[in-house]
């Protein structure tokens, strides 16, 4: 594609921005620059939808309203806090990024682009959307709803399309002088693209279309943690709490140690 005229940015922006004066949405975590506010609405927003997010959001911040709150709390009462946004190595991971922050930092979430995707559970476009977000920096990321709004305008009838494609596009038309107002323009409209037009991103290179919930892998994990939030069991036990083949349970069980969310302790599992 040619690089785009400075007139077609214009009417690109104009466009983007008349739809958010319109119908923009009011989300929580826009009435705050609070790195720390920002940083676990970034991440609970990882994977989760935004109805889904909202109530967490705000439950999650009344039981850990700092960062050196969140550092310093048992991971139990951080997962229990967590569940019902799915993919509990999440929680485990943000518990992680609070004690990273606290210890490496002096509890002051990092400014930088590189320092924040050095933390646990904080990959590119987590660490721009917080750049955007919290400090109004305008770092070039693409997410989901992004991308849906760039392969919707500028490849109308391509299937396939890489993120490469869309990057210098993304970097082309960013509003410098108003990154967090103009990403949050952008996923709104992305968002509704999907409401009024199907899904763009399914036609991006990277779509991968997510296998069903139940009786999956996911499923099981979400199950046995549940299980083991209330009291520690024995594999045997959770086998036959949660109807499963021993092999699964034996998988999910080492899943969960690798990434520190439980722990073995006299043949029993155990949330730490």
């Amino acid at each position: 594609m040619k690089l785009l005229s400075q007139a077609s940015v214009r009417r690109f922006r104009e466009e983007v921005y008349l739809f958010y004066r319109r119908s923009g949405r009011s989300l929580p975590w826009r009435d705050t620059a609070d790195p720390y506010r920002i940083l676990v609405s970034e991440i609970m927003l990882q994977q989760t939808q935004v109805d889904r997010v909202i109530p967490k959001y705000e439950e999650f911040l009344k039981a850990f309203p700092t960062i050196r709150k969140l550092a310093r709390a048992p991971l139990s009462e951080v997962l229990r806090a967590w569940s019902g946004l799915g993919y509990n190595r999440r929680g485990v991971a943000i518990r992680k990024c609070a004690e990273s922050i606290t210890r490496v930092f002096g509890g002051r979430v990092p400014e930088t682009l590189e320092e924040l995707k050095g933390l646990p559970g904080i990959g590119h476009h987590t660490a721009g959307s917080i750049m955007a977000f919290a400090f109004n920096k305008p770092v070039v990321f693409i997410e989901t709803n992004i991308r849906s709004v760039f392969i919707h305008h500028f490849f109308p009838q391509r299937k396939k399309v890489s993120d490469s494609e869309l990057l210098p596009l993304i970097e082309r038309t960013l509003d410098r002088r108003k990154p967090r107002t103009w990403y949050s323009a952008l996923m709104d409209y992305g968002s509704d693209l999907k409401k009024r037009v199907g899904n763009p991103s399914r036609r991006s290179k990277h779509h991968v279309r997510q296998s069903p919930f139940r009786g999956s892998h996911r499923e099981l994990r979400g199950a046995t943690l549940r299980r083991l939030l209330v009291r520690p069991h024995s594999r045997q036990e959770l086998v036959k709490l949660l109807d499963s083949p021993a092999l699964s349970v034996t998988r999910v069980l080492r899943e969960l140690q690798r990434e520190g969310a439980v722990r073995k302790r006299g043949g029993r599992y155990e949330v730490p």
